[in-house]
């Protein structure tokens, strides 16, 4: 896994005291006095009063929520400059809540962030950079393949948390070995998959589990487009569609293969995203995210050690290439934010400062995301010495997130109109050339309608 340069391993004291220039002019209620130097992180502390900061988090799994506010308490602990007032916002509502918090004057200073909204969010002026408010060693502990994720024009627009590879194959060992395949040896290429869920069809029992509809295919399918291609389906400057190269052909081909030859479920009863199909043994192969793996070991800790994570198949077999992009959570500060050092001092302290304090998220995340600091890896290895033994977080880790890209950053729309000639063409709903076409038709409207044309984000 390429690294980045440096590291930060900041103790919690000093973590809390990076950017709390909070507590100088321009702060209400502050009346600390800033550094002269202006160097980010180097700051005066103690204040007669703290400076309210607003922080507001998508809903996810249970447990980040309680990691959430056992660290915003203990940052408010830490120091008596800043305040940070806490509020979980369920995912149905969040975007509205958010539209008109903003539309009223009254947003969060912080927010967590998917990658896919941070370079449209610059362009539409939404964040400010991070650079002014942390040291350049917070940016330098960023893995390589992380960091363009968040930087555009030179700038880092938020500071990154976690990432999930969207793609990973996982096969029950037991079930492989029954029918004669070795899981130390996986499939290696499309025609290998083919191979192995063919042989492991048997009775109830499915070969594999894959996305089917196009609202999953969509998203699920993104690393396997670029595998296939090289490219999305959509020029890189976002002129014109190239869903009906012969290559998204061959993509199509294999979902077809696989749905047509009754090798998966026909009409699966959960989403691409559930892992229950495998948990329940109803399929010996499930193509799903790294956060299944989570819930294997949360919900069916038996079939933990007979299961094997490995990277899906590419089409040709090459080793080494992308076959999932990378989604994932980062913070990001407000542009309109009142208290921008105060603000970026909890940023700071949370997701770039004490390595352990990440740490502590994926252990209780049951390691089944992904970080992006170099120095929050070494904090794992150190204080968790199980995890250099999991084979399966070794490989998702190296073998997968190492290799994984960003989220295409063009509308859904343009997934979408790719999900469904997928489905289509799967399920012989059209041809595959005629589902295609379809779908590029589609990317060339919404390229009109929404005037994309010359406005793709750049890093």
């Amino acid at each position: 896994m390429r690294r980045g340069k440096g590291l930060i391993a900041l103790t919690l004291a000093a973590a809390s005291a990076v950017s709390l220039a909070a507590c100088g002019s321009g702060s209400a209620g502050g009346t600390g006095t800033p550094a002269a130097s202006g160097t980010p992180g180097a700051v005066e502390t103690g204040c007669s009063s703290a400076t309210t900061v607003t922080f507001w988090q998508q809903k996810f799994e249970d447990y980040q929520q309680a990691w959430y506010k056992k660290y915003v308490a203990q940052f408010n602990a830490s120091q008596n400059c800043v305040n940070v007032v806490y509020q979980v916002v369920p995912g149905d509502t969040w975007t509205q809540k958010l539209q008109a918090a903003q539309a009223a004057g009254t947003q969060p200073d912080v927010v967590t962030t998917n990658y896919g909204n941070i370079k449209p969010g610059v362009a539409q002026g939404q964040f400010s950079a991070l650079d002014d408010y942390l040291p350049a060693s917070a940016f330098a502990d960023i893995k390589s393949n992380v960091a363009p994720f968040v930087t555009q024009n030179g700038k880092h627009w938020g500071y990154p948390m976690l990432v999930e590879p969207s793609t990973v194959l996982y096969i029950n060992t037991d079930l492989a070995k029954a029918a004669g395949l070795d899981p130390a040896s996986p499939p290696k290429t499309w025609n290998d998959l083919i191979d192995w869920a063919t042989k492991l069809t048997s009775g109830n029992v499915k070969g594999i589990t894959i996305a089917s509809v196009a609202a999953d295919l969509g998203w699920s399918s993104w690393g396997l487009q670029y595998n296939s291609c090289g490219h999305f389906p959509i020029t890189d400057d976002w002129s014109a569609g190239r869903a009906t190269e012969s290559c998204f052909a061959d993509l199509v081909g294999l979902y077809k293969t696989l749905y047509q030859n009754k090798l998966m479920p026909q009409n699966p009863k959960t989403g691409y995203a559930d892992a229950t199909p495998y948990m329940n043994g109803e399929v010996a192969m499930m193509v799903d995210g790294s956060w299944a793996l989570g819930a294997i070991k949360q919900t069916k800790p038996d079939l933990l050690p007979k299961t094997v994570a490995v990277p899906f198949p590419t089409k040709d077999g090459g080793t080494g290439e992308t076959t999932a992009t990378l989604g994932g959570w980062t913070l990001t500060l407000d542009a309109k934010s009142k208290h921008p050092k105060e603000a970026a001092a909890f940023i700071s302290y949370l997701a770039a400062g004490d390595p352990n304090i990440m740490a502590d998220f994926f252990k209780q995340a049951g390691y089944s995301k992904y970080t992006t600091r170099t120095s929050v890896d070494q904090a794992i290895a150190t204080n968790d010495p199980s995890t250099k033994q999991d084979a399966n977080m070794k490989t998702i880790s190296e073998d997968i997130v190492a290799h994984g890209i960003a989220e295409p950053q063009y509308p859904w729309d343009i997934s979408l109109a790719m999900g469904t000639a997928i489905e289509a063409g799967m399920k012989g709903t059209a041809s595959v050339d005629a589902a295609l076409k379809t779908a590029n038709d589609s990317i060339n409207s919404t390229i009109q309608k929404q005037q994309l044309k010359g406005t793709a984000p750049q890093s």
